[in-house]
C-alpha cells in the first residue's frame, strides 16, 4: 500500500483533480486513489469525511492532509524535486508560479467568483463529450482571451526547449490542463500558438491516460450532461 492517498471524484466531471493526478504521475510517485463519484448517494458524507474542505482533490501523506490543487502540486514538487515540476531558471520559475496563481486566485481583472461559476455553468467539465463551437458570452470570452494570452506570452518567452509553457512540463501546465480539456470538449476556436499548445498538452502521455480513464467511466452526473442531451 502506498503512503500517499489521492481523494478524487469522477475523472470525467472533476475539474481540479486533473492537475494533481498529472503531477503525481510525472513525479512517478506511488499512490492509492480513492474515487468518490458525484452520483454516489453517500458522496457528500464521504467528501466531508476524507477532505478538510468537503471537496476534492485532497491528498493524504502519512499524517498530513493537503487540499487545494496548487498546494498539493507544490507539495508533490517538494517530494520529488528530480521531476522538475518547476522551471530551473529563477525568473521562469517566478513566472510559472504567477501563472498558477493567476489560474487559481480569481483575483485578476479577468476573474471573479461569479465569472468562474459562469464558466462552469455554461461549459461544465465533461471530458468525453464534444460540441460544435458555441456562442460564448462576453464575460466568459474575456477569461478565455486572458488565459490564451498567458499561453502565448509564456510560449514566446520561455518555450524554446519544449512544447509546454516553460519548455518542459511544469505545474503551470498541470494547472492549465483543465482549461485545455474544456477547450477540446467545446471546440473553442484558438489562435495558432494557443492551438499548438492545446494539442501538445493533450498529447502528453499522462493526459492521454487520464482522458482514456475518464471516457471509460460508467458513472453519470446528470447536471454535467444536460448541455449534451
Amino acid at each position: 500500500m502506498a503512503d500517499i492517498t489521492f481523494i478524487t471524484a469522477n475523472k470525467n466531471y472533476s475539474l481540479w483533480t486533473l492537475p494533481v493526478w498529472l503531477c503525481l504521475k510525472v513525479a512517478d510517485l506511488d499512490f492509492d486513489e480513492v474515487t468518490i463519484p458525484f452520483s454516489d448517494p453517500d458522496a457528500r458524507v464521504r467528501f466531508d469525511d476524507l477532505s478538510p474542505t468537503g471537496s476534492v482533490p485532497a491528498l493524504k501523506h502519512g499524517d498530513v492532509t493537503i487540499w487545494d490543487s496548487a498546494a498539493i502540486c507544490e507539495y508533490i514538487a517538494e517530494l520529488a524535486p528530480e521531476a522538475g515540476l518547476w522551471p530551473d531558471d529563477r525568473s521562469a520559475r517566478a513566472m510559472a508560479r504567477s501563472v498558477v496563481a493567476d489560474i487559481t486566485s480569481f483575483s485578476g481583472a479577468h476573474w471573479s467568483a461569479v465569472e468562474f461559476v459562469s464558466v462552469g455553468a455554461f461549459m461544465p467539465t465533461n471530458v468525453r463529450q464534444r460540441t460544435e463551437p458555441l456562442d460564448v458570452p462576453a464575460n466568459i470570452q474575456k477569461i478565455f482571451d486572458r488565459s490564451t494570452k498567458i499561453w502565448r506570452d509564456c510560449r514566446t518567452t520561455y518555450g524554446v526547449n519544449g512544447p509546454f509553457l516553460f519548455g518542459r512540463f511544469s505545474i503551470a501546465d498541470a494547472m492549465s490542463a483543465p482549461l485545455v480539456n474544456r477547450f477540446v470538449t467545446y471546440n473553442v476556436p484558438l489562435d495558432p500558438i494557443a492551438a499548438a499548445y492545446r494539442d501538445a498538452l493533450r498529447a502528453h502521455p499522462d493526459i492521454l491516460e487520464y482522458v482514456a480513464l475518464a471516457e471509460a467511466e460508467s458513472w453519470r452526473h446528470e447536471p454535467s450532461e444536460r448541455p449534451f442531451a
